[in-house]
């Protein structure tokens, strides 16, 4: 059973048709995912399918990160160390891309960048083009808003900042410049790095203006990623946000969303059913839901690893969202890959496709988000407490 059987209960068949004779990146009537067709007069085939699930590059761009437990992964945080880290990872994220296409359907490798990921938008840039990568063979996504800061220290001062926030004018047309030279004939999406009421975002008419320019002349989709406990009224409220009181602003929008926080899920369906592409970070919540007692528990149910299951019960989602991996080795990368695709054996069904599709998945899926899920507001605490490491 292939991996877009498990959505076939729940998409619309109604994608409107493409004017003929020429390639689109619309969204997949199979999976969701954001595809590219070649449309003729009478009818469309599918070509490739970008992977539901990619590499976001927070935690590889850069020599400290907040997730848990770095220095049991990574030997080196020298620039030079992490570049070759980021590079193992990638590349066997194409390998991977590679292992489970079919002659019928090409799956596409989705890397998720920042102007603040340290050098993420150089290390993607450096491998692509030394690997003779055609943009048409990759998805990348990135972000401005934030500047990097640490200087590659890991450790600061106290108080001291990793990353700076700025969502005027002057510096998205200071970071579109920089993102356009380090990977511009690769980008496919870029967002705004955490949009907050606080920001200004929301209300800058001149950056939706120069959002929806960049759009037009770049042919780059435009998103958003939200964070904090109000991530559910952002969502809503850039949903409304139009250019010259037409076409909507934001293409796309990227969610915290995991077993631990959900106060999202009804914006995100909110927002799929209006068009936009789903993008989920920190689906394993920077490690924090490998230590819960009930996720260990039923991932042996299933006899899956605990990753899996958390990844795997975001995507059984009906908002049917891409979600972001954050690994930072290649056993990582596989293991996260393995909630959606079946690595070991093609022909076996994969977590997230049990989960919807079998008795035995679908009470295991209520009883992890009934038992996981916490109060917003101290999800957040908790995880404004995390140090860089």
């Amino acid at each position: 059973m292939g991996h877009h059987a498990i959505w076939d209960d729940i998409i619309s068949h109604s994608t409107p048709r493409p004017t003929p004779h020429a390639q689109y990146s619309v969204l997949c009537t199979h999976c969701g995912c954001n595809s590219l067709y070649y449309a003729s007069t009478n009818h469309i085939t599918p070509l490739t399918f970008n992977m539901r699930v990619g590499l976001g590059l927070a935690a590889l761009g850069r020599p400290g990160y907040i997730n848990l437990q770095r220095d049991s992964h990574l030997t080196s945080r020298s620039v030079e160390g992490m570049q070759q880290q980021a590079n193992k990872v990638i590349d066997a994220l194409f390998q991977q891309s590679r292992s489970l296409s079919k002659e019928e359907k090409k799956l596409i490798p989705w890397l998720d960048c920042a102007r603040s990921y340290g050098l993420s938008e150089k290390f993607v840039g450096e491998f692509l083009r030394s690997n003779n990568v055609s943009p048409t063979d990759v998805y990348v996504s990135s972000k401005w808003g934030y500047t990097y800061v640490a200087d590659w220290n890991v450790e600061l001062g106290e108080g001291e900042p990793h990353e700076v926030k700025d969502h005027s004018l002057e510096n998205f047309l200071k970071q579109v410049q920089e993102t356009s030279e380090y990977i511009g004939e690769y980008v496919k999406l870029y967002q705004v790095h955490s949009a907050t009421f606080d920001s200004g975002i929301l209300t800058n008419t001149k950056v939706h203006e120069a959002l929806s320019k960049c759009r037009e002349e770049k042919g780059w989709k435009i998103g958003l990623s939200v964070s904090g406990p109000s991530q559910d009224d952002l969502i809503r409220e850039a949903m409304q946000i139009k250019v010259s009181g037409e076409q909507r602003l934001f293409d796309s929008v990227q969610c915290t969303y995991n077993i631990l926080e959900q106060r999202p899920h009804d914006a995100l369906i909110e927002a799929h059913e209006s068009g936009m592409d789903i993008i989920i970070k920190e689906g394993l919540a920077n490690g924090r839901t490998l230590s819960n007692p009930t996720l260990k528990e039923l991932s042996s149910t299933l006899n899956c690893q605990p990753d899996q299951l958390a990844l795997a019960a975001i995507l059984a989602q009906p908002f049917q969202p891409r979600v972001l991996s954050g690994s930072v080795t290649v056993d990582q990368l596989r293991s996260n890959l393995g909630s959606f695709y079946s690595i070991e054996d093609p022909e076996s069904v994969s977590v997230a496709e049990r989960l919807v599709s079998t008795a035995e998945g679908k009470e295991v899926l209520q009883k992890l988000m009934e038992s996981c899920k916490m109060e917003s507001e101290e999800y957040w605490i908790q995880r404004s407490a995390l140090k860089w490491n």
